[in-house]
């Protein structure tokens, strides 16, 4: 039973290690938020939250869906998932560390999943969806640093596999 914990605890450090990492410099041309930035969004008035929008710069105007998927965009967006989301969630509804991804785009709206994929710190401090699926999973979601075009990419490949064509 011991040699199990251990194995156990061994498996759990390796998948938290894998889901963060170190924050990367920006690539010539990539604009990020700069640290000055950041604190705004985070002291954002609680009464002006949004639940259906969620914590970050992310609106229906912002992202200007259409109804059918942008190809190029989920491609992308399924290389970056595979290396930045795939240790901790499936695109099934099955949970690995974090919640599965099937049917994700029918429960959330586009500007929420983009604003918790690209600040999930702040989500996971206001938003009370995203602090019930912490007390599910027990793991804070770590900051990817994703790109807007990762971020994009990744929301249009959930898409796909939410069978948007």
């Amino acid at each position: 039973m011991k040699k199990i914990i251990v194995i156990a605890s061994f498996f759990v450090s390796a998948l938290l290690i894998s889901c963060g990492g170190e924050e990367k410099p920006a690539a010539q041309g990539q604009e990020t938020a700069t640290t000055e930035e950041q604190p705004a969004m985070a002291e954002a008035n609680p009464e002006s939250y949004d639940p259906k929008r969620g914590e970050g710069k992310w609106t229906a105007e912002l992202l200007a869906l259409t109804e059918t998927l942008d190809a190029a965009k989920a491609e992308a967006g399924e290389k970056a998932s595979n290396v930045k989301c795939a240790s901790c969630h499936k695109f099934t509804d099955e949970r690995l560390v974090g919640p599965g991804w099937k049917d994700v785009t029918k429960r959330r709206t586009p500007e929420w999943l983009m604003n918790f994929i690209t600040n999930p710190d702040p989500m996971l401090d206001k938003d009370p969806e995203a602090q019930a699926m912490l007390e599910l999973c027990l793991v804070r979601m770590p900051n990817q640093n994703l790109t807007d075009d990762e971020a994009r990419g990744i929301l249009e490949f959930m898409r796909k596999n939410d069978g948007v064509k």
